[in-house]
């Protein structure tokens, strides 16, 4: 049997805002916009794509699981995401790591790698 990844779910109180944010981030754009969810992607047959539902609880703790972000130069992206609305947030990382530990706009941690050529290295 196979399987793909077909989106990821992220719960959010402003479905758009963080939809809009995450396509600029991606370069993707909104796929489909409901009040109940708000889905983004490349392309309508690119998989994966993100999908933003609502929820009424605030985000408490350090996700379990996160986004990792390869860019051709990490600083400059560092910088554009900051601009975007994200922020640095501090996970217990230290600072002799490779990557930068960023949150999105609702919070959801996320990390900006040193460019990557493969899965392993």
């Amino acid at each position: 049997m196979a399987v793909s990844l077909y989106q990821i779910a992220v719960d959010a109180h402003d479905l758009k805002g963080q939809a809009a944010f995450w396509a600029r981030v991606l370069g993707w754009r909104v796929l489909y916009e409901a009040l109940d969810e708000v889905v983004i992607g490349a392309d309508e047959q690119a998989l994966p794509g993100i999908v933003f539902l609502p929820v009424p609880e605030v985000k408490s703790r350090k996700n379990r699981l996160h986004l990792d972000l390869t860019p051709d130069d990490q600083a400059a992206e560092v910088e554009r995401l900051l601009a975007l609305g994200a922020r640095r947030v501090d996970v217990g990382q230290g600072d002799d790591v490779s990557w930068v530990v960023l949150a999105d706009p609702e919070g959801n941690e996320f990390c900006v790698l040193t460019p990557k050529r493969s899965l392993v290295d």
